[in-house]
């Protein structure tokens, strides 16, 4: 018997939905607005919930994210009177079973609720059952949870997988614990950077080459798809592959079998292919700068890595493991962090991810080795003064009028303020985008003279300015 809660102002729809489920042996509760779903699905663990879009206290899609967090991982089915495409690519991106639109039969109804519930069960069992070897990744987040959950998915297959997401948010990492939890595990896990591929030596470092097949030849050498055979395969920054060798390289993965440079016999090799890429390889299918039928061998299952602006409930794990680990590596005693310095990190959108907290706390560290504890004063100045901005704009939100129409934080639908995590996002990530766009308007676009003035590095400037979706081409100029 599963428990099903209905959030729904029409009471007559409530009671159908009710009657529905309770018939197929199902305990339901009955929420007639947002505050009382929050309430029923804050008594007990919940395995289904039907929740409407127009609710009179707001936007019944404003409580997805609160139901992602909730333990049980119930499924949500989405009803709506009024079709809406836009709502409905919200609720699939966050997570929703399904969208429908009133009226619904019984027929429906009982379908939905039927293969819902079977989905829920089968992944409760999964999840029961999966011990995965994850020590390297750290966090327990609700979005981390649901990658890792991929990766104990596709460990039991030997299908390829590609990674995608943000640089520094732990693709290699997560392509390694493929491997580990697979039953390939006892054979290597063979790494291919191809965004250092010298061009002339592609073919020879993959598929090796015999003695004298070239100058410097001087050998017979394996190249790494041989050493990979029985093992995994990993495909870093995969869309940095040069077209030639993608042509190659999809023939390996459908024959398995390549030819070493300078022989005439094929060689074969059994391996699992794993590959990672930060890039949008379907934009560069269209733009004809990756081969689709390659594409489609790499894609055939899919795990997104969520960057670290979204798992701020990581942050603190994710900081004392990087403490740890950098103390005891450079033989320091290990420090302390304090609270303040936990919510300045906590501030910051960190457009590097993981690697680049990693860095900030590695100088932080060095930069005074014998202090017993991390105080914000040890940051950089750019994360401080993002944590003092992020103070500021709390401050004055808590003076503010209620004046939904003036601020990002309001939503235009429910009247009602966002919450503050969403609200703080927005602040930021608009003040940083105006800053951006007056950087590159003083500079007239000039990178060098952009870093030179705002103090950033180069690939910093770079990645936030595509996290922003500006470039230096842009033209800034004031707007008449």
């Amino acid at each position: 018997m599963a428990y099903v809660v209905i959030i729904d102002d029409d009471s007559t729809f409530r009671s159908l939905l009710s009657e529905h489920c309770e018939l197929l042996g199902h305990e339901t509760a009955l929420a007639g607005s947002l505050e009382e779903g929050k309430i029923l699905l804050g008594n007990r663990e919940t395995d289904l919930v039907f929740l409407d879009v127009r609710l009179p206290d707001g936007n019944g899609l404003e409580l997805l994210p609160y139901i992602q967090e909730h333990p049980s991982s119930p499924e949500v089915i989405i009803i709506t009177g009024m079709g809406d495409a836009h709502g409905a690519e919200m609720a699939i991106k966050n997570g929703a079973w399904d969208y429908l639109q009133k009226p619904l039969s019984r027929q429906e109804i009982i379908l939905h609720v039927r293969r819902a519930l079977e989905y829920h069960q089968k992944k409760i069992q999964r999840s029961s059952h999966v011990n995965l070897k994850r020590d390297e990744i750290v966090g327990e987040s609700k979005a981390l949870h649901l990658c890792l959950d991929q990766v104990a998915h596709c460990a039991e297959t030997d299908s390829g997988v590609l990674i995608t997401g943000e640089t520094g948010t732990g693709k290699e990492l997560f392509a390694r614990a493929i491997h580990v939890n697979s039953s390939r595990n006892k054979h290597p896990f063979v790494v291919v950077d191809c965004a250092s591929l010298p061009e002339n030596l592609v073919e020879s470092i993959l598929f090796g080459h015999a003695k004298g097949a070239f100058t410097g030849a001087n050998s017979d050498r394996k190249g790494l798809v041989e050493q990979a055979n029985g093992g995994t395969l990993f495909l870093d920054e995969a869309g940095e592959l040069p077209l030639e060798t993608q042509k190659s390289f999809l023939r390996l993965l459908q024959e398995r079998v390549y030819r070493p440079v300078g022989k005439d016999k094929e060689h074969t090799s059994n391996f699992r292919l794993v590959a990672a890429t930060n890039r949008d390889l379907e934009a560069m299918v269209r733009q004809d700068m990756f081969r689709s039928d390659l594409f489609f061998r790499l894609n055939t299952f899919n795990i997104h890595l969520p960057p670290l602006r979204e798992r701020g409930e990581d942050i603190e794990k994710l900081t004392m493991s990087c403490v740890f680990s950098i103390c005891r590596r450079n033989r320091l005693p290990i420090k302390g962090v304090a609270p303040e310095t936990l919510e300045a990190l906590a501030s910051y959108p960190w457009p590097g991810n993981v690697r680049e907290l990693e860095n900030t706390l590695d100088k932080a560290i060095i930069s005074d080795p014998m202090a017993p504890v991390l105080y914000p004063i040890h940051l950089p100045q750019e994360i401080r003064l993002c944590s003092i901005r992020s103070k500021v704009i709390k401050r004055n939100e808590q003076f503010k009028d209620d004046t939904p129409h003036q601020a990002p934080g309001y939503t235009t639908h429910s009247q009602t303020l966002q919450s503050f995590k969403e609200y703080r996002r927005l602040q930021l990530n608009s003040i940083e985008k105006q800053y951006l766009q007056r950087l590159m308007a003083v500079t007239n676009g000039n990178i060098t003279s952009a870093c030179t003035l705002s103090g950033l590095s180069r690939s910093r400037l770079y990645g936030l300015l595509k996290i922003h979706s500006l470039h230096a081409g842009n033209d800034f100029s004031p707007k008449k």
